[in-house]
């Protein structure tokens, strides 16, 4: 009887320890059934130049424009001109005739047509430019001083760009720039003029570009860039570098062998579309780090590489 039991006792502690080593698994199972983020991967560059452009918007505008007033009261007998007209300085714009010299050359020529009294005036053009604004037409009975029309100065023509002052420098130092406009014709922009006062708001400088074409239609808005800094250093692709939320501290995934990603603090330097450079960090030409599935990796995350980018 003792025998009976002392087997059945036997029997249930064999069943117990092959029923455990079946349901725990080992640490080889366990570590191949982790889950692994696909990534792609690419080597720091120390060779790329990084030049720092900045952009800028350049509203073609004339500065000044001229306003073509009525030198006597009278009626409009001539306008020799139209909307959009170009015209040089000094040319005829209108005539005019007085209520007076109207009625009383008349009756004079009346009296005698050797005197051909027809008491009219001319008004012409201040400057060369083009007309902007006709405010009257022939027979309209106007005032002395009035405004009868708005010649645009073709010397005030330029591109006005709003330059941080923190630029201000640097654009002073250049001279000239490139004005790059919506059909991609390029225009050599001359400093010509630097207004004398900050934007009380957006803390900028307007700065006039006079260029050598002045058959621009006003308001047409191009673009001006210079480069602010330029430097050489290891730089990653712009994508490679992962922030927090308040954008305080920034770092790569780098890959220590082929299935795991450490997290590697750095520190920004210049900054472009397309790379940021390196200015301290524990990294090398010889690290990869991840361009593609960084996003919410976490330390020692566990990694399989779908492609290797080659700068």
């Amino acid at each position: 009887m003792k025998n009976i039991i002392t087997l059945i006792i036997v029997s249930i502690l064999v069943f117990s320890c092959n029923k455990t080593s079946e349901t725990v698994p080992t640490d080889t199972t366990a570590a191949a059934a982790k889950p692994k983020t696909l990534v792609s991967v690419t080597y720091p560059s120390d060779t790329a130049q990084l030049n720092n452009t900045i952009t800028l918007n350049a509203t073609a505008t004339y500065l000044l424009k001229s306003d073509v007033k009525a030198n006597s009261t009278g009626y409009i007998t001539k306008m020799t001109v139209k909307l959009a007209d170009h015209v040089g300085k000094g040319s005829v714009l209108f005539r005019l005739q007085t209520k007076e010299a109207r009625a009383l050359g008349n009756t004079i020529n009346k009296l005698d047509k050797s005197f051909r009294f027809n008491g009219t005036t001319t008004v012409t053009s201040p400057a060369n430019g083009y007309v902007a604004a006709l405010n009257h037409q022939i027979g309209d009975y106007v005032q002395d001083g009035e405004v009868l029309a708005t010649i645009t100065d073709a010397s005030s023509f330029g591109f006005v760009v709003d330059v941080p002052y923190e630029y201000l420098q640097i654009i002073k130092s250049k001279g000239s720039l490139p004005i790059t406009l919506p059909d991609n014709t390029i225009l050599q922009g001359r400093i010509a003029k630097v207004m004398p006062s900050v934007d009380a708001i957006s803390q900028t400088v307007k700065v006039l570009l006079q260029v050598s074409s002045n058959n621009i239609p006003e308001n047409l808005i191009g673009t001006v860039s210079f480069s602010k800094t330029s430097a050489y250093g290891l730089s990653v692709p712009k994508m490679a570098v992962v922030s927090d939320e308040t954008q305080s501290s920034f770092w790569v995934m780098k890959l220590i062998n082929d299935t795991t990603a450490v997290k590697t603090d750095i520190t920004k330097g210049v900054e472009t579309d397309k790379y940021i450079q390196i200015k301290s960090g524990n990294l090398t030409t010889k690290d990869r780090v991840i361009v593609s599935g960084n996003f919410g990796l976490s330390d020692t995350a566990t990694v399989k590489i779908q492609k290797t980018l080659i700068r």
